[in-house]
């Protein structure tokens, strides 16, 4: 148990190696085939129980109102759920692009849930915790599990795998990406032939693409540019429906090297990839 009821814990990034688009449901939700694997970079959240019931939250996120913040909607919907009369007040240090595509909110909704569940002494298997947080996201499970995953349906049904684990570099390009926008977009590939994930894994990285990449590469010229320009060194790639995108580098050094290269009027960062996510590692530590 954390001393002082305290526990300060990460919110990885992750990426989607590769987002075909097989369908849609009769709701509008669109049916996934996705490789989801983390980072080794994002948010860092940091807890602390309180007796009183109250949840307090010190971030400032424009445009996101204290109800539509998942951080909050998660330490909610967890209190509801339990019954507990334990608050807690919550601080966040930014890092992860929002509207970015590398799962953010959802990332800081399911570290939220795991670290309220430990600070609040719940006990809530991970089954419970990823059931709870599909209802706050369709991305908050996989963040849940903590395992680099295979991804089904809306993204809601994880297959476990193990992916290669380079080195990304990932380029913001200064613009924000609406997900309705694309998911709505009528050009929008919607018809990919499903595969088994087998099949995906066998053809590996160099076979793998974002089928949300030509729409979004026709509504928004930045994230083309950026995608062009990492393109010319690197395997890159769209990760969700943006404004993110992935260069995949093998050594660390190389990763370095196209950092410094990187246009200014860009944000842009490298990491690892990883297969366990680092808030589990955090938790088991």
């Amino acid at each position: 148990m954390p001393e002082h009821g305290m526990l300060t814990l990460p919110a990885p990034a992750k990426l989607n190696r590769m987002l075909h688009i097989t369908g849609r449901r009769d709701d509008g939700y669109h049916l996934l085939q996705t490789l989801f694997q983390f980072l080794d970079h994002g948010d860092t959240l940091t807890l602390a129980s309180r007796d009183d019931g109250e949840l307090r939250l010190d971030a400032e996120l424009a445009g996101v109102t204290s109800d539509d913040n998942l951080i909050l909607r998660a330490a909610r919907r967890l209190q509801h759920a339990t019954g507990t009369r334990s608050g807690a007040h919550i601080s966040l240090r930014k890092r992860l692009p929002m509207g970015g595509g590398l799962g953010g909110g959802s990332s800081d909704a399911a570290t939220t849930l795991l670290g309220l569940n430990r600070l609040w002494r719940l006990d809530l298997s991970l089954d419970t915790l990823a059931t709870l947080g599909l209802e706050l996201g369709a991305d908050v499970p996989v963040f849940v599990r903590g395992h680099a995953a295979w991804g089904e349906g809306i993204g809601e049904h994880l297959t476990p795998v193990e992916l290669d684990t380079p080195w990304f570099v990932v380029v913001h390009p200064g613009v924000g990406v609406s997900t309705p926008h694309i998911f709505k977009a009528p050009e929008l590939t919607r018809d990919t032939p499903p595969i088994t994930m087998a099949r995906a894994l066998q053809g590996g990285a160099a076979s793998w693409r974002n089928d949300c990449e030509p729409t979004v590469r026709k509504l928004y010229p930045e994230v083309a540019r950026a995608l062009d320009w990492l393109g010319e060194r690197a395997p890159s790639m769209l990760t969700g429906t943006g404004a993110c995108v992935f260069a995949r580098l093998e050594r660390e050094e190389d990763a370095t090297a196209l950092l410094t290269e990187i246009p200014e009027h860009w944000q842009a960062f490298k990491a690892p990839g990883r297969n366990r996510s680092p808030l589990h590692d955090a938790l088991d530590r």
